[in-house]
């Protein structure tokens, strides 16, 4: 059965030639000895896919009796630590562990909260839900509960149970059943009934919200984005929108995201690191793409050009 952590558009594939012993044999010399083989980490782990990393991982313990991460902890530091201990662990525990990140300390990060919670699938969703569990011995829920409020908290909360349908199926009727909702739950009314946004942007398949935004504009005459803007505000007004853009195109979202990371006076090496290695066997490709389309340079030059400053 396929992955559900693996799409069609990644830019890394499975390694041909794969031999877990011989990798992590690899790895523990390149940590092992004076100073660190950081060329042959890179080589390794970020040229094999996500399975066969979790395979020498696997291999490294019953070799060496020791957790790999805690080695590269060990023996790594600052920002390329955190990216080779993403890389060699499972994507629902890489992806609890950012959500946790998010909430913990001074101030929630709700950017990453609503990157995160409007990507994933119902199945990853549900996926990461255990993990968060198996880490923290809280729900992700729970968490949400206390660290957001408003009509914020309820669209997280809807998106983190992960009842979205996965149908590819559209039904035209409910397109524009929905759609009439919406307009009266804002523009056709005095105040905005926030709960009926939650509900049908929370909880319809993105080719079934297409088509509504579509229907949307037949009544009203209007984008939805315009009328999310008018209407709603704050950070649940953000979480919508960020709904609407990824069901017309998630690696625009994404590509979008990584330029705000990459640009300005400090990198924002936390979503920076989560969106290479998260998408890395998704739709990384098409990311690409659509970074190039918008900013007229490459992913891979902005990259290169922020390692250059450093």
């Amino acid at each position: 059965m396929a992955s559900i952590w693996v799409g069609h558009r990644g830019t890394i594939r499975d390694y041909p030639d794969f031999s877990p012993s011989v990798d992590a044999e690899a790895i523990r010399k390149a940590i092992r000895g004076i100073g660190t083989d950081e060329k042959m980490l890179i080589s390794i782990l970020t040229e094999r896919s996500n399975a066969q990393r979790q395979l020498i991982v696997k291999e490294y313990q019953a070799a060496y009796g020791k957790e790999l991460k805690d080695d590269l902890k060990g023996d790594l530091s600052g920002h390329f630590e955190h990216l080779m201990v993403a890389l060699v662990t499972p994507p629902a525990v890489f992806d609890a562990k950012q959500l946790k990140k998010s909430m913990k300390g001074a101030g929630t990060n709700e950017d990453a909260l609503t990157e995160i919670l409007t990507t994933r699938t119902s199945r990853q969703m549900k996926e990461i839900s255990q993990a968060y569990y198996t880490i923290y011995k809280k729900s992700l829920g729970d968490d949400i509960s206390s660290e957001t409020s408003g009509d914020f908290r309820k669209a997280l909360l809807t998106l983190a149970d992960g009842r979205r349908d996965e149908s590819l199926k559209v039904d035209e009727h409910l397109a524009k059943k929905d759609a009439q909702i919406l307009y009266k739950a804002g523009e056709n009314r005095w105040g905005t009934d926030e709960d009926k946004f939650t509900e049908i942007l929370c909880l319809r398949s993105f080719p079934q919200l297409k088509l509504t935004f579509d229907e949307y504009r037949n009544i009203s005459q209007k984008d939805i984005v315009d009328s999310i803007k008018g209407e709603l505000s704050g950070h649940f007004e953000d979480l919508l929108l960020a709904i609407v853009h990824c069901v017309r195109n998630t690696p625009a979202f994404l590509a979008e995201r990584l330029h705000r990371a990459l640009k300005g006076a400090g990198t924002d090496e936390f979503t920076l690191n989560r969106i290479m290695v998260s998408r890395s066997e998704i739709d990384l490709l098409d990311i690409r793409i659509e970074f190039k389309k918008h900013y007229g340079y490459s992913l891979y030059s902005a990259i290169k050009k922020l390692m250059l400053c450093k």
